[in-house]
């Protein structure tokens, strides 16, 4: 089961324009129940604004560079 919030995450665009690795989908987004763990997905069920740049682990991004 992929994470609720899968369809409206930024990062889905970011990975489909080859600005992040898929990898960060395949650990966090894909992965059953693992998606608990993604601070994105902790804030959002809180009701918590975080940035568009934050990565699953909370890392925080000024700007997302093609890798």
């Amino acid at each position: 089961m992929a994470c609720p919030w899968h369809k409206f995450c930024p990062l889905r665009k970011f990975e489909e324009e080859g600005k992040i690795s898929s990898q960060w989908r395949k650990e966090y987004c894909d992965t059953r129940d693992n998606w608990k763990n993604c601070k994105r997905y902790q804030m959002e069920e809180n009701g918590e604004p975080h940035s568009v740049y934050m990565l699953p682990d909370g890392t925080l991004q000024k700007k997302i560079n093609k890798k």
